[in-house]
Protein backbone atom coordinates (compact mmCIF):
# COMPACT_ATOMS: atom_id res chain seq x y z
CA UNK A 1 0.00 0.00 0.00
CA UNK A 2 1.29 3.46 -0.89
CA UNK A 3 2.09 5.86 1.92
CA UNK A 4 1.56 9.59 1.42
CA UNK A 5 2.28 12.68 3.47
CA UNK A 6 -0.13 15.63 3.71
CA UNK A 7 1.35 18.96 4.79
CA UNK A 8 1.40 22.71 4.25
CA UNK A 9 4.69 23.81 2.66
CA UNK A 10 6.75 26.47 4.41
CA UNK A 11 7.76 29.66 2.72
CA UNK A 12 11.32 29.55 1.43
CA UNK A 13 13.95 32.21 2.03
CA UNK A 14 13.52 33.71 -1.44
CA UNK A 15 9.84 34.57 -0.89
CA UNK A 16 8.55 37.61 0.90
CA UNK A 17 4.86 36.71 0.69
CA UNK A 18 2.99 33.65 1.93
CA UNK A 19 0.64 33.08 -1.03
CA UNK A 20 1.73 29.53 -1.96
CA UNK A 21 2.09 28.35 1.64
CA UNK A 22 -1.66 28.34 2.31
CA UNK A 23 -2.41 25.28 0.15
CA UNK A 24 -2.04 21.68 1.31
CA UNK A 25 0.25 19.25 -0.51
CA UNK A 26 -0.09 15.47 -0.88
CA UNK A 27 3.27 13.84 -1.59
CA UNK A 28 4.27 10.17 -1.85
CA UNK A 29 6.82 8.81 0.62
CA UNK A 30 9.99 7.49 -1.04
CA UNK A 31 10.09 3.75 -1.63
CA UNK A 32 13.63 3.70 -3.00
CA UNK A 33 16.77 5.53 -1.90
CA UNK A 34 18.30 8.17 -4.15
CA UNK A 35 21.70 7.40 -5.60
CA UNK A 36 24.41 9.17 -7.56
CA UNK A 37 24.79 8.28 -11.22
CA UNK A 38 28.31 6.84 -11.66
CA UNK A 39 28.95 8.61 -14.98
CA UNK A 40 27.48 12.10 -14.51
CA UNK A 41 27.19 12.31 -10.73
CA UNK A 42 23.55 13.38 -10.87
CA UNK A 43 21.30 12.29 -8.03
CA UNK A 44 18.44 10.09 -9.26
CA UNK A 45 15.93 7.50 -8.22
CA UNK A 46 13.93 4.83 -10.03
CA UNK A 47 10.82 5.83 -8.05
CA UNK A 48 8.72 8.10 -10.27
CA UNK A 49 5.88 8.66 -7.77
CA UNK A 50 8.22 10.06 -5.14
CA UNK A 51 9.97 12.61 -7.31
CA UNK A 52 7.31 13.71 -9.78
CA UNK A 53 3.84 13.42 -8.23
CA UNK A 54 2.89 16.29 -5.92
CA UNK A 55 -0.77 17.22 -5.65
CA UNK A 56 -2.05 20.52 -4.23
CA UNK A 57 -5.37 21.00 -2.45
CA UNK A 58 -7.18 24.05 -1.08
CA UNK A 59 -7.83 22.42 2.30
CA UNK A 60 -6.58 19.58 4.48
CA UNK A 61 -10.00 17.90 4.33
CA UNK A 62 -9.84 17.73 0.51
CA UNK A 63 -6.42 16.08 0.63
CA UNK A 64 -7.58 13.54 3.21
CA UNK A 65 -10.72 12.78 1.18
CA UNK A 66 -8.57 12.17 -1.92
CA UNK A 67 -6.24 9.81 0.00
CA UNK A 68 -9.24 7.91 1.41
CA UNK A 69 -10.87 7.65 -2.02
CA UNK A 70 -7.70 6.22 -3.57
CA UNK A 71 -7.05 3.87 -0.62
CA UNK A 72 -3.77 5.52 0.39
CA UNK A 73 -2.36 5.38 3.91
CA UNK A 74 -1.54 8.94 4.96
CA UNK A 75 0.15 11.01 7.64
CA UNK A 76 -0.93 14.59 8.29
CA UNK A 77 1.82 16.99 9.39
CA UNK A 78 0.19 19.96 11.10
CA UNK A 79 1.92 23.30 10.39
CA UNK A 80 3.67 25.23 13.11
CA UNK A 81 1.96 28.54 13.81
CA UNK A 82 3.88 31.76 13.24
CA UNK A 83 4.53 34.01 16.18
CA UNK A 84 4.70 37.72 15.52
CA UNK A 85 7.00 39.82 17.67
CA UNK A 86 6.25 43.52 17.23
CA UNK A 87 9.41 45.57 16.90
CA UNK A 88 9.98 49.27 17.04
CA UNK A 89 12.84 51.01 15.26
CA UNK A 90 13.26 53.52 18.09
CA UNK A 91 14.17 50.70 20.52
CA UNK A 92 17.55 50.49 18.75
CA UNK A 93 18.45 53.88 20.24
CA UNK A 94 16.76 53.61 23.63
CA UNK A 95 18.91 53.30 26.76
CA UNK A 96 16.48 50.70 28.20
CA UNK A 97 17.19 48.21 25.41
CA UNK A 98 21.00 48.25 25.30
CA UNK A 99 22.67 45.00 24.34
CA UNK A 100 25.86 44.44 26.28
Amino acid sequence: MNEVRIFQPTKNAMQSGRANSRKWVLEYEPTEARRADPLMGWISSGDMENSQVRLRFASKEEAIAFADKKGLAYQVAEPKRRTFKPKNYSNNFSSRFRFE
